[in-house]
């Protein structure tokens, strides 16, 4: 794949993977890709990341059935940055059971929990 090549993948061989609604805008989680993890989500047109806690790829989802759906793929103005623009499933991108990973904002110096639960991790990772 010839796009790949424009990539500035960093010294272990990744990329930041920003994930982002695209209805809502919402940004819902940030993960890794290495080039086949890329290659897999263009060709499957679903989110598939590098897990690097686990050494393989990951398909969003493929536990909790909260899988992302390809819509759009942008990479920033220094190549080392990947956007994707997804329909999430279930609504719910974070393995806390939110909605985005990004559940947390800094309110008089401490972090302040802004969105609810909406499926315990209990009932989607058996």
């Amino acid at each position: 794949m010839n796009f790949m090549s424009e990539i500035a993948w960093n010294k272990e061989g990744l990329i930041p993977a920003i994930a982002q609604d695209a209805n809502s805008n919402r940004v819902l989680m940030m993960a890794w890709m290495n080039k086949q993890a890329l290659q897999a989500t263009v060709i499957e047109q679903r989110a598939v990341y590098w897990s690097r806690s686990r050494n393989k790829l990951w398909r969003k989802g493929e536990q909790s059935g909260n899988i992302q759906r390809l819509v759009g793929l942008h990479l920033d103005c220094d190549n080392d940055t990947i956007l994707l623009k997804v329909v999430q499933i279930g609504n719910v991108a974070c393995h806390t059971g939110r909605e985005s990973c990004f559940f947390r904002v800094l309110q008089d110096k401490n972090w302040s929990t802004i969105d609810d639960v909406i499926r315990s991790p209990e009932e989607m990772y058996l």
